[in-house]
């Protein structure tokens, strides 16, 4: 009971719970089940870009081009659809997963092969990539008379009562708590940014790995690139705008180290759901935009001071315990 008490994860499921009674206090409806699954959905884009970056954190980096790299797959897919209207949608998902992923590779390599400080490669990236779309468009929009219906239709379909959008961050949840605990690529990834000379002597290379991280964040912004554009129905330069700090924000709150070996995918999601839950619930009750970057802000630095406390080597205690020995 004590280690659950101790948990972040169980203290954050704590702060939701309380966030959510004194959320129904003063607003009763916010609370019904309908309203909930609907918060879950407006937030499910925000829980796939933050296990994406969980998993680059977890390698000791962070990737600033996530929001980016979401906006410029969408364009992209967004202009296909102009140019093919009958392409099926499985081949447009198919094209935004495999571009979003070739630019992760991207950032990968310079973080990889020519060892480029990680917020550097992102930050250049993520201008370059809504720079790219401005040459694409010349910063004209695309608006939804422009896209096919079935382009628009598949985050907006129902699927057991649920939008095929909730459906598919409830998948990669699954996915990728099976990955991050069952496999030996996950186990690298905890590895590498736990103990990177350590991982080194056991024969991880740290850099590839490193690689993979952002290979599969830019996979799933590139997948998370359609589905917004789809559901929204709308692409343009701006797009997903400064939702890159938000996406840290969720990692940071959801128990995910910057310094790289902690984290997990319940925890992200939990601080994606917190930070969604704040989203949609404020304006309800009336609380100024301000308030919110301010609640916003607070939780992050809350959520850093404990991540810190918890990961502080008590040495001195280790000193004193060895003198009693003597």
């Amino acid at each position: 009971m004590t280690k659950l008490l101790a948990s972040r994860e169980a203290l954050l499921m704590l702060a939701i719970a309380v966030l959510l009674g004194i959320i129904a206090w003063r607003f009763p409806a916010f609370v019904a089940p309908s309203n909930l699954l609907s918060v879950f959905n407006d937030t499910s884009p925000l829980i796939l870009l933050a296990i994406g970056q969980m998993i680059v954190i977890l390698t000791k980096c962070i990737d600033l081009s996530v929001a980016a790299n979401l906006a410029l797959t969408g364009m992209v897919v967004s202009l296909i659809n102009i140019a093919a209207p009958g392409l099926p949608v499985f081949f447009i998902v198919l094209i935004a997963i495999g571009f979003g992923t070739l630019l992760g590779m991207f950032n990968g390599i310079l973080v990889w092969k020519l060892a480029i400080p990680p917020i550097v490669v992102t930050l250049g990236t993520m201008t370059i990539f809504r720079g790219i779309i401005f040459l694409l468009t010349e910063g004209k929009w695309v608006n939804s008379h422009e896209m096919s219906d079935s382009f628009k239709s598949v985050p907006r379909a129902d699927l057991l009562g649920l939008p095929v959008l909730s459906w598919i961050a409830i998948s990669a949840v699954i996915l990728f708590t099976i990955v991050m605990t069952r496999t030996s690529l996950g186990r690298a990834f905890y590895a590498a940014g736990g103990n990177p000379h350590a991982a080194t002597y056991a024969g991880i290379n740290v850099g590839k790995t490193q690689f993979w991280a952002f290979t599969i964040s830019g996979a799933i912004a590139g997948l998370t690139g359609y589905l917004w554009v789809s559901r929204f129905a709308v692409a343009y330069v701006d797009v997903a705008a400064g939702f890159e700090l938000t996406v840290v924000a969720a990692c940071v709150i959801g128990g995910v180290s910057i310094m790289g070996g902690i984290g997990t995918v319940f925890g992200a999601l939990l601080g994606a759901l917190f930070l969604g839950i704040i989203a949609n619930a404020l304006p309800v009750v009336n609380i100024s935009p301000f308030a919110q970057m301010a609640i916003s802000g607070g939780a992050i630095i809350i959520a850093v001071i404990l991540n810190a406390q918890a990961n502080r080597t008590p040495g001195r205690i280790i000193l004193k315990k060895a003198e009693h020995a003597k």
